[in-house]
């Protein structure tokens, strides 16, 4: 089974951006944790990260055929990208998505407690830090 870790804009500046809520350790710090964790419940996982809506979507398109399941961290994007909506919902059938953030959306700025993706994906999980990852990898073991 191979998996997919996405995020989205602004996460590679995870460790020097606003640490107090998304902590001290860098992306590839984060990605290097989870790829262990992965491998340990029998996954394979790649990781990409794009400030590029259109990377993005692109990517989205080629999870259909690449990846059993993803995990995304859409950032910014989350809260009104609905051409990323629609990218996930046009390979759902064939790809599993969970959504993931790190800090709590919802007790966070009122534009930010809002999610055009969280319908179209299995579920939504925010609020634990890196964790939250963890925890979709977890949610794609029993969905698989």
């Amino acid at each position: 089974m191979k998996i997919l870790i996405l995020n989205g804009p602004n996460l590679n500046m995870t460790g020097i951006r606003k640490k107090n809520v998304y902590g001290a350790q860098t992306l590839d710090d984060i990605n290097a944790e989870l790829l262990k964790y992965a491998n340990e419940k029998g996954f394979e996982a790649d990781f990409y990260q794009s400030n590029h809506e259109g990377d993005i979507i692109d990517k989205i398109h080629e999870s259909k055929d690449k990846y059993d399941g993803v995990v995304i961290n859409a950032g910014a994007y989350t809260h009104y990208s609905y051409a990323i909506r629609d990218a996930i919902e046009a390979v759902s059938d064939y790809t599993p998505f969970v959504e993931v953030h790190m800090s709590d959306i919802h007790k966070r700025e009122d534009f930010r407690k809002i999610s055009v993706i969280t319908e179209v994906c299995v579920k939504q999980i925010s609020g634990f830090g890196k964790d939250s990852y963890k925890m979709g990898i977890d949610l794609l073991e029993e969905i698989l």
